[in-house]
């Protein structure tokens, strides 16, 4: 007989059947088990490869946020750099001005003016460093307290720094500056200067002087005599009373704030027919409205 046949068939039998079947599969390992498949509706959620856990995604509603506290910087950084190199707001602190400036005005002051050999002219309003001139050191105070300070002035949202000022250029390097004519009107270069833009009721100085302007400074004066610490209070001083062209910052040209009174600057007529230091008409430098 042949019995290793049978035992080969038997064997073949024994391992074809549904039961050899359901312990094939119940035998496998899980790592060949297929994924169980999810309820009806949902969507398997990804799984990370490795341990990692998944990274924390930045939420929406910060977006804006950030956004906006960058378009703050970048454009609080534009503004001290246009206010640091080409027009800088200046709010007028006080009353010397008037009635031209008036106390709480924001006036642009033009920093390119003077920055390409161009020289203030009699007639321009100008704002300038008093340090040395007007006053003999920079006042000591808080450092932190003074950065601030000088940011929020450099963007017309508080008065400019104690060593600031603003006045009015009367007279320029080599030009003699006399008060008064028998009219009681200034003269410079010998010619009187009729002074229409002086505060009402305003005498153009009760104080008599007689300067020859220096080289390379001006003498300033304030619109409202009456009620302006310039020129004439210092003429005991080094430069008697002048101010270095260099300390000038820049030329005011436009009144921003109030918008009611939005307008330019001009330079007055009265200085137009003034003649140079030499005596002769327009010689050195010249006086009267500019564009």
């Amino acid at each position: 007989m042949d019995i290793e046949g049978r035992l080969a068939e038997r064997d073949r039998s024994s391992c074809s059947g549904p039961e050899h079947e359901e312990r094939s599969r119940s035998s496998h390992t899980p790592e060949q088990l297929p994924a169980a498949r999810p309820a009806t509706g949902q969507v398997p959620e990804e799984q990370p490869a490795g341990d990692q856990p998944p990274a924390e995604q930045p939420r929406s509603h910060e977006w804006p946020w950030r956004r906006a506290a960058l378009l703050a910087a970048t454009s609080m950084a534009l503004v001290l750099l246009v206010s640091g190199f080409v027009v800088q707001p200046f709010l007028i602190p006080s009353g010397s001005m008037e009635n031209t400036l008036r106390p709480g005005d924001r006036v642009l002051v033009n920093k390119l003016a003077y920055r390409f050999g161009d020289d203030p002219r009699r007639g321009d309003v100008v704002v300038f460093d008093g340090t040395g001139s007007f006053l003999r050191e920079e006042p000591s105070g808080n450092p932190v307290t003074g950065v601030l300070r000088k940011a929020a002035a450099a963007v017309g949202l508080a008065e400019p720094a104690a060593t600031d000022y603003i006045k009015r250029v009367v007279g320029v390097g080599g030009d003699r500056v006399v008060c008064c004519d028998k009219r009681g009107r200034i003269e410079v270069n010998g010619r009187p200067v009729n002074e229409d833009y002086l505060y009402p009721g305003d005498t153009p100085s009760r104080v008599p002087f007689d300067t020859v302007v220096p080289e390379g400074r001006l003498w300033v004066m304030g619109d409202h005599r009456g009620a302006s610490r310039d020129s004439r209070d210092h003429l005991g001083e080094p430069g008697g009373g002048t101010v270095p062209v260099e300390q000038v910052i820049g030329r005011a040209d436009w009144i921003g704030w109030p918008f009611g009174r939005w307008s330019r600057i001009r330079g007055p007529e009265a200085f137009a027919h003034v003649p140079g230091p030499g005596g002769a008409p327009g010689a050195a430098v010249p006086g009267g409205a500019h564009g």
